[in-house]
């Protein structure tokens, strides 16, 4: 493990989050964010910012983003919120708001 970024308490469904994580798991750091920008999907936005943070804490340390591909992409569910919505007959209907803990770890290619 080169560098690690982790993001916590996002407010969308980690389902979600891990049909994206999919596309971009174990590619290349360049190619992964070609993918995040060419694609239409609600999670892109939070992958791409947390891409950007994570290869920004390789930089510091001193490595060069080109050396870079993602070892580790795991979307963890966080806590959810429980709201109710109005159903027929004055009973109420319970909504989960799904969050996501999403954690990426970069490492150095294999020549």
């Amino acid at each position: 493990m080169i560098a690690k970024a982790e993001a916590k308490f996002i407010r969308i469904s980690p389902v979600k989050v891990r049909q994206v994580i999919d596309l971009i798991r174990h590619k290349d750091v360049l190619q992964a964010t070609a993918v995040l920008n060419n694609l239409n999907k609600g999670p892109c936005a939070y992958l791409k910012k947390i891409l950007k943070q994570v290869t920004a804490n390789a930089k510091v340390k001193g490595f060069n983003p080109q050396q870079l591909y993602i070892s580790k992409l795991v979307c963890n569910e966080g806590p959810s919120w429980k709201r109710f919505k109005a159903a027929a007959f004055g009973r109420a209907m319970p909504i989960k708001k799904r969050t996501s803990h999403i954690s990426i770890e970069l490492d150095i290619k294999n020549a």
